[in-house]
């Protein structure tokens, strides 16, 4: 399995980064590959001030070897080996109507290290995709959610509902009382059962990685010419800063990758390269940067509205 699913983000990676640099026009995807002393390594993949995107990357990565002290306890466990494998991409467009998106697909193995065979002992998938816009069009957020929603509806009709409330609430800064943005799917642990199986897991999570460039990419099209102005370029700088905030304080991904030794340059891709923190900053009222902010305090079902 863990095979076939690194064969299959590196194939992903290809079809993601070729489609935006087509959208961008200008900037190419700079590609570094990188090795890691314990064990893998990966392909990181950043592309920089263009037409559209002013940063973002499109990483993959293998890492493997004995998991370290940190994180057997937080898994629980005792001395044991690990395999992990994901993609991973954050896209930061240069104009405020176009919305930053991340998306990550990863799957995960632990083997008992104490066993001559190294025998396996645990195998999950993790995952899912979500967007933060800076000015919310509802037509945008309807039609990412209703992509996500297709591409689970295929699997099991209970996953969209159940995926998109734990996206609701992971992607959620709590120092803030706010959402990072308005969701999508998120999904971890997934792991063998009754009902299903490691090759049913892996259908489900490649359904949804195969539909990412169907639910972001014609928002990019739609919004990446509209005219913007200095205060509204303003506006996005200061949520980004929000952004910033969840990656470094909450994320897990974060956290496993600079807890395993993991490669800085590619765990810390998705920040911004423009940010602003303004001191008690508040919109205007009935402004659409306050509309943005009222929908961030409560999650809010896209599907039905």
């Amino acid at each position: 399995m863990k095979n076939k699913f690194y064969q299959y983000i590196q194939g992903l990676q290809n079809t993601i980064t070729s489609k935006l640099e087509a959208i961008d026009g200008k900037a190419k995807f700079k590609e570094d590959i990188w090795k890691r002393p314990e064990g893998g390594g990966g392909r990181t993949r950043v592309i920089e001030n263009g037409n559209v995107f002013e940063k973002g990357g499109v990483n993959i990565s293998g890492v493997h070897g004995k998991l370290p002290k940190s994180m057997q306890a937080y898994f629980k466990v005792g001395d044991v080996d690990f395999f992990a494998c994901g993609l991973s991409l954050v896209l930061h467009p240069k104009n405020p109507m176009v919305p930053t998106v991340h998306a990550n697909w990863r799957y995960f193995e632990m083997y008992d290290s104490s066993s001559p065979s190294g025998k396996l002992v645990g195998a999950w998938f993790g995952g899912g995709q979500d967007l933060t816009p800076y000015y919310l069009f509802e037509e945008d957020a309807k039609h990412f959610h209703k992509t996500c929603k297709t591409a689970c509806d295929k699997h099991n009709p209970e996953f969209y509902p159940k995926y998109k409330k734990r996206c609701d609430e992971y992607f959620y800064n709590t120092h803030r009382n706010e959402g990072r943005g308005i969701g999508g799917l998120f999904f971890d642990y997934c792991k063998a059962s009754e009902t299903m199986t490691m090759e049913n897991w892996y259908n489900f999570v490649t359904d949804v990685g195969n539909s990412f460039l169907e639910a972001y990419i014609p928002i990019v099209e739609k919004r990446k010419d509209l005219p913007y102005t200095k205060e509204q370029r303003s506006w996005q700088e200061i949520r980004r800063g929000r952004y910033v905030e969840f990656n470094l304080v909450h994320d897990k991904g974060t956290l496993f990758g600079l807890k395993t030794n993991g490669r800085i340059e590619s765990i810390l891709m998705s920040l911004p390269p423009h940010v602003q923190w303004v001191y008690d900053h508040h919109p205007q009222a009935g402004s659409d940067e306050e509309k943005l902010i009222e929908v961030l305090k409560k999650p809010k079902d896209w599907i039905a509205s």
